[in-house]
């Protein structure tokens, strides 16, 4: 017996259990989320189905849109068959971006940068296109006076190992 979206994991006490495939999860997210103006960010499976699904929207995500996901995938699966534990959440404020779609939605946000050569860029996200972005970089009054200056650094995605935005509370 195999079922879609699934692939046979191990046999104990002749119950076939099955792990759930990604690219199923991943499919379901996107119909479900189809014409929103949220999206998926990244879908974690670890052994015996424990399932992480994180989205983001150009807005803001609220619990209620984390419940219909949820919901949602969980009716796709029959759990006489399946057995998994699944999470929805949002992808965090504190989570590194992983998609494009976020560096678009934070265009106008500080953010920090670390480079794959392990540079650290601190700036504004001033502009973003498949190829690269534009950060204005934010320069101390001591760092202007060593010498370093706050010109608009291109940078590709190729450059780039992570991107966060700058959580501040002030106004």
């Amino acid at each position: 017996m195999i079922m879609r979206g699934l692939s046979p994991l191990f046999l104990v006490k002749n119950i076939l259990l099955f792990m759930i495939k990604k690219d199923e999860i991943e499919k379901l997210v996107n119909e479900k989320l189809l014409g929103t103006n949220k999206f998926l960010v990244d879908i974690k499976i670890k052994p015996v189905n424990n399932i992480s699904i994180f989205i983001d929207s150009d807005t803001n995500i609220t619990i209620s849109d984390c419940v219909d996901v949820s919901r949602f995938v969980e009716s796709s699966y029959n759990r006489d068959v399946v057995d998994f534990q699944l999470n929805v959440s949002s992808a965090g404020i504190d989570q590194a971006f992983i998609t494009f779609r976020q560096y678009k939605k934070n265009v106008g946000k500080e953010v920090n940068i670390l480079l794959s050569d392990e540079t650290k860029l601190k700036g504004t996200l001033i502009e973003v296109n498949e190829n690269f972005i534009k950060l204005k970089p934010i320069v101390s009054k001591k760092e202007k006076k060593k010498g370093i200056n706050d010109d608009i650094i291109e940078l590709s995605f190729n450059e780039i190992k992570e991107t966060k935005i700058i959580i501040s509370f002030k106004k």
